[in-house]
């Protein structure tokens, strides 16, 4: 026992040390596969947790195929983008933010009309980060901005746009399948940190004091969770135009309502085929990054964006080394089909748990506890798989060298009850000795090892025998035997039983003397007893060692029985008692085979008794139980 528990508890503290090593290795930047399944698995969750309505802030205005046929040309003239925006500004939204990248010089007249467009109403402009190969984030030690993207430069709008309106940097970050999964809340080159275009525009639309803060961003007094690199994690409302949808040609032509832009956020970007920017989410394989942006921006001002901020990170460490740990734990508890089903009830409690917190808004890493405790699991399951094998090749092993020593049918009712006849147990019982005559004079003549297969081959026949009548061999006495027909529980044709098992014996032992050598044959002989009647079966014997047997008079009775049968010059001397108990039952004696009744006088018991035997006047082949013997 104290092997087993330590062996647990190596097992544990194995499992606790991977765990920790997960955890450590995946928030240090490590194991980056981690967060391809991450984010596959944050497409499962938000599937599971279905479509949800977003707050009514936002509004797109998409420069669709509609208006790009009937500007004929994309990326449209800035002329008609500034019309776009006139028009929007006429039905007073809250704030204009352009989704796009106006870096370069266009016609004069064009970047005039859009500049002038511009001071209609409060308005971000998007400028773009350039990466040298993908978003990472920094590794050098500056502190607080270490994780932030660092980026080679920016593409910001042309001067003449800039001065009119505020900047925000609009690119997304997406996981290794290429979803987005959050948007970052800052970036920075060498010598500079611009802040995004989703935190802009919520920044200008709230008009509060903004301050960022590790895990947090405050619109005065409201508080934004965010990771712990300054990014705010997108939880899709639904699929593409969950969140109001117009078209930029039905605005401009007045077909707009006023409720869809006044008071409003109004984010204008391209939607059209062919535009280049599109992502996969949960819900499309293609949602057009205006989408992606106006679900950032709507978090920001909502507030209702997915919480995966320090405290989030903690309880994340905890379950990524306790769930392992716990789960070991119980397949060691209960090594059978039961701990494989509670360990498979505690992965899909917290599988629920997972998604529940996912769908009210907090976002557990998922990926990164399977990882910690998917492994040591099947390891341990394997060992144990494995450790059970061996345990039951051996247990199968010393099973078979038991069944040599005891009665499998006795060692079966010890494997279920190990208390069983440590009380003495009063109960009637059918008792038949068996023993050969004339193998001690005979023995003393053979080689030792030639008595040993003559006597192996004996107690072979007797085992045989009694096996195919259900008795039991308490002991093979030498060269004889004592059998019980009664144990592990009495039957109630325990009697017909006997009576044909002691009749079997006497023609197959017959059988057996006449086929060995005539030498031998010639000098040895058997006799069997048999009785029926009450017997206290017990275990008898010390401490160390006992062996189950059945004493009292009947016991007695059947062993001199033997030399009743010796005294008439009989094989099988049975007693009435036992006959009476068979027939009783319905099964019918031949009394061929069987002379008798016969009263006789047994050695050291006062009175006659009444007794039935058998003679060998026939061949051995005609000497058996008839067919209905015992029925």
């Amino acid at each position: 026992m104290n092997r087993r528990r330590l062996h647990i508890l190596v097992a544990l503290l194995c499992t606790g040390l991977w765990a920790g090593a997960i955890w450590l290795g995946h928030s240090s930047g490590h194991l980056r596969f981690l967060d391809r399944l991450e984010s596959a698995l944050s497409d499962v969750r938000t599937l599971a947790r279905d479509v949800k309505a977003p707050p009514d802030l936002v509004t797109i205005v998409a420069i669709d195929d509609t208006i790009v046929k009937l500007a004929g040309t994309y990326p449209l003239p800035r002329t008609e983008i500034a019309k776009i925006i006139e028009a929007i500004a006429r039905l007073e939204p809250k704030v204009i933010a352009i989704d796009l990248l106006l870096v370069d010089k266009g016609p004069v007249d064009g970047d005039a009309a859009f500049a002038k467009a511009l001071a209609a109403s409060p308005t971000v402009l998007a400028a773009a980060a350039v990466f040298s190969n993908t978003v990472q984030p920094s590794v050098e030690d500056d502190g607080p901005l270490a994780r932030l993207p660092k980026a080679d430069r920016f593409l910001l709008p042309l001067p003449a746009f800039a001065d009119r309106a505020e900047v925000g940097i609009a690119n997304v970050a997406t996981g290794q399948s290429g979803t987005p999964m959050s948007v970052p809340m800052l970036f920075r080159t060498g010598d500079k940190i611009e802040l995004s275009f989703p935190l802009r525009v919520a920044s200008v639309a709230i008009g509060q004091k903004l301050t960022i803060e590790p895990d947090r961003l405050l619109f005065g007094d409201r508080s934004i969770a965010t990771a712990s690199d300054y990014a705010l994690p997108i939880s899709y409302y639904g699929p593409r135009r969950t969140i109001r949808t117009v078209s930029a040609a039905n605005l401009v032509d007045g077909q707009v309502d006023k409720e869809a832009i006044q008071g409003r956020i109004v984010v204008i970007g391209a939607t059209a085929t062919g535009a280049g920017d599109f992502f996969p989410t949960p819900f499309d394989s293609l949602m057009p990054g205006v989408e992606i942006i106006s679900t950032a921006i709507t978090h920001l001002v909502a507030g209702d964006s997915v919480v995966r901020n320090g405290p989030v990170r903690v309880i994340e460490a905890i379950t990524t080394i306790l769930l392992p740990m716990l789960l070991i734990g119980l397949l060691a508890w209960r090594r059978n089909a039961f701990g494989l089903l509670t360990v498979s009830a505690v992965m899909l409690a917290w599988a629920a748990a997972n998604t529940a917190a996912f769908a009210h808004g907090i976002w557990l890493d998922a990926a990164t506890t399977m990882a910690a405790a998917v492994p040591p699991v099947i390891l341990f399951g394997a060992l144990q798989l494995w450790s059970g094998r061996r345990n039951a090749q051996y247990l199968a092993v010393q099973n078979r060298l038991l069944e040599q020593f005891q009665t499998p049918g006795l060692q079966e009712w010890l494997t279920r009850d190990p208390d069983f006849l440590l009380a003495p147990v009063r109960q009637n019982a059918a008792v038949v000795f068996v023993d050969l005559s004339g193998f001690t004079s005979l023995s003393e003549t053979l080689d030792p090892e030639a008595t040993r297969a003559l006597l192996k081959e004996f107690h072979a026949l007797v085992d045989k025998e009694v096996t195919r009548c259900g008795g039991m061999i308490t002991s093979f006495l030498g060269d004889g035997a004592m059998i019980l027909f009664g144990l592990p529980e009495a039957a109630p044709d325990d009697a017909a039983r006997a009576a044909q098992c002691s009749i079997a014996l006497c023609v197959k032992t017959e059988r057996w003397i006449e086929a060995l050598p005539p030498e031998m044959a010639a000098r040895i002989g058997f006799k069997i007893g048999a009785h029926f009647g009450p017997t206290v079966a017990s275990r008898l014997g010390g401490r160390n060692h006992q062996h189950i047997t059945a004493t009292g008079d009947t016991v007695n009775v059947a062993s001199r029985l033997m030399e009743v049968a010796a005294r008439h010059d009989v094989r099988l001397a049975l007693s009435d008692t036992l006959r009476i108990a068979a027939e009783d039952i319905g099964a019918r004696l031949k009394t061929g085979s069987l002379a008798g009744p016969v009263e006789t006088q047994i050695r050291g018991r006062s009175g006659s008794l009444t007794v039935w035997l058998w003679r060998d006047e026939q061949s051995p082949m005609d000497q058996r139980m008839h067919p209905d013997a015992a029925e």
